[in-house]
């Protein structure tokens, strides 16, 4: 019963950085999510220039809807190596293409997320987190003891 048990602890692993990461952001936007709720209610997801914020974020249902997708997603894929690299791919790519969508969509009445500068600032930091977490070099130590 030992050998089984050195066996199955001597394949576990601790988690990179970038699983460390890519699951932290996840909690933190499903926490996001989530607490955008209480401050926007359930109706009027599409609301543009709602007045209502998440410290200085302007948010809507729709934008509380996108946070809790995300963060499921870096729950999801932040379990393995090859899933957060991925997750970083996405939060990169995802979020440099919200923080180019917010430089044109500040202001109009089209902005079905009501972003306002303070979102795309944070968009563009998200995107280059995304590229760390997709992009930083992990050190594996091997132990050959058994």
């Amino acid at each position: 019963m030992a050998a089984t048990a050195g066996n199955n602890a001597a394949g576990r692993r601790g988690k990179t950085v970038p699983e460390i990461l890519a699951l932290a952001f996840g909690a933190v936007y499903v926490l996001i999510g989530i607490v955008g709720f209480f401050i926007t209610g359930f109706s009027d997801f599409f609301d543009h220039d709602t007045g209502k914020n998440l410290i200085v974020f302007e948010i809507n249902g729709m934008h509380n809807v996108v946070h809790i997708v995300i963060g499921l997603a870096g729950l999801a894929l932040g379990r393995t190596l090859a899933g957060a690299r991925t997750y970083g791919w996405l939060l990169a790519v995802g979020y440099g293409a919200a923080f180019i969508y917010g430089l044109v969509a500040i202001g109009q009445t089209w902005d079905f997320l009501s972003i306002n500068g303070a979102d795309n600032v944070l968009h563009l930091v998200t995107a280059l987190i995304g590229l760390v977490i997709a992009l930083l070099p992990v050190r594996h130590a091997v132990d050959s003891r058994h």
